[in-house]
């Protein structure tokens, strides 16, 4: 690993160690012991999702970012650097974990109320299935403003062929993903 990855892993592992997740302005409880090495929480699909106009958009206005205490991200816990041969590194593995339309426009309704969000963009997941995202766990779901196909797909795609050529931990490139994906390399 390198020092900015080590770094990285060694804060976020000592906040999980003590039940936290780092987000903007403070902490929030981490979930599951599978989420522990990352700090990130662990798949739970009926997590409840957060009240109409309780997150804001941050970053610059061509390139939004989810609200960290409402999308940290979160991550499958089927998926780890033991397991990515037989999960996100398989072409089409992601469709088989894929979750179904019908599920998640009315997800994508209640997100785009959480966000006070009016205008067209696509439901999208934080930490990418292709990175071993949670699949329908409303804390790794945003609705992303603009165009589709759009700037964070490209980001996607080459963290996962990073992973996937072990040039980047797997749970690196969910950080970097989760923390501002315009930022991760």
């Amino acid at each position: 690993m390198i020092l900015r990855e080590r770094v990285l892993v060694a804060a976020v592992t000592l906040l999980a160690l003590g039940g936290c997740t780092p987000v903007s302005g403070g902490l929030m409880p981490s979930t599951g012991s599978s989420g522990a090495a990352t700090g990130l929480p662990v798949q739970d699909n009926h997590w409840p999702m957060p009240r109409v106009g309780s997150c804001h958009y941050r970053g610059i206005a061509s390139v939004p970012l989810p609200d960290p205490a409402c999308t940290p991200g979160a991550v499958n816990p089927q998926v780890s650097q033991a397991t990515i041969r037989s999960t996100i590194c398989v072409k089409g593995w992601t469709a088989t974990v894929r979750p179904a339309q019908s599920v998640t426009s009315r997800m994508k309704k209640a997100s785009a109320r959480s966000y006070s969000f009016t205008g067209t963009g696509e439901y999208d997941h934080l930490i990418p299935l292709e990175l071993g995202g949670a699949t329908a766990d409303p804390r790794n779901l945003w609705v992303e403003p603009g165009r589709i196909p759009n700037p964070k797909d490209k980001v996607e795609g080459s963290l996962n062929h990073a992973v996937c050529a072990g040039r980047l931990s797997l749970v690196a490139a969910q950080l970097e993903i989760a923390h501002d994906w315009t930022t991760a390399r």
